[in-house]
């Protein structure tokens, strides 16, 4: 029903929290959703080389990685998991998603310029807002993105009012518009977009489709567009070419 509303047709499905590291049932969805679907599974460093095949042949393309910036709340992954998995991954020809507050990004530096993966930062790097750009994380993204081997998805966070510009009021994306707009005008060969649906963790829920409206703020060309749209996700995940 999304997807007919917003006129999408290739779906990444990602292996939400309350799942840990049980990918079953994004293998499932992938399976049910056909050839128009890849997905981004949760794993620890123990993981077989038989696990991983198994995940590889049902669509998986990347890693994701939540730490918590709270010593209190129970993590899936930490951030100590990172490096490890990234080695093992890449020979598969996968990415690591990195779903990291900017300053934990910041604090993390050293790491990303270890890594061997593609690396691809969530959320736009999650910069605090009204800082945005201006934070440090967005320049140490940006020299990465320069590198050529990390990506930026382009989202709206997933914490209730992360994104909505505190001088507009609720439902007003005035900030995290010029953190789009950045990116875009950067790299945009660099750049996928993804809605967060059915966003989790947002009591009030944001419109679909005003979410995919603010891709044509940040990019108003059209050929760049069709770019971060079909031709990115094709070379990040592995979609078959459009025709």
């Amino acid at each position: 029903m999304l997807q007919r509303r917003i006129g999408t047709t290739r779906n990444v499905i990602v292996t939400p929290r309350p799942y840990g590291t049980d990918n079953r049932v994004t293998l499932d969805a992938i399976a049910q959703l056909g050839p128009n679907a890849k997905g981004v599974a949760v794993i620890h460093p123990d993981i077989t080389d038989a696990e991983l095949k198994t995940l590889a042949s049902g669509g998986i393309r990347g890693v994701r990685f939540l730490p918590s910036s709270s010593a209190t709340s129970a993590a899936v992954t930490t951030i100590d998991m990172i490096e490890p998995l990234s080695r093992r991954v890449n020979d598969l020809g996968w990415h690591v998603q990195i779903a990291m507050v900017g300053d934990q990004i910041v604090a993390a530096e050293d790491l990303w310029n270890r890594l061997p993966s593609v690396i691809v930062f969530d959320h736009m790097g999650e910069l605090p807002l009204p800082m945005g750009v201006k934070h440090p994380a967005f320049r140490l993204i940006r020299r990465l993105i320069d590198k050529g081997r990390t990506w930026v998805k382009l989202s709206v966070g997933t914490q209730a009012g992360e994104y909505v510009s505190a001088k507009s009021g609720p439902h007003s994306y005035v900030e995290v518009n010029q953190v789009g707009q950045a990116y875009v005008q950067a790299a945009p060969e660099r750049l996928v977009w993804g809605s967060n649906w059915p966003h989790p963790n947002e009591t009030t829920k944001p419109d679909d489709a005003v979410l995919l409206d603010l891709l044509a703020e940040w990019a108003p060309n059209e050929a760049t567009r069709h770019r971060i749209l079909e031709e990115n996700p094709e070379s990040l995940y592995g979609f078959s070419k459009s025709a």
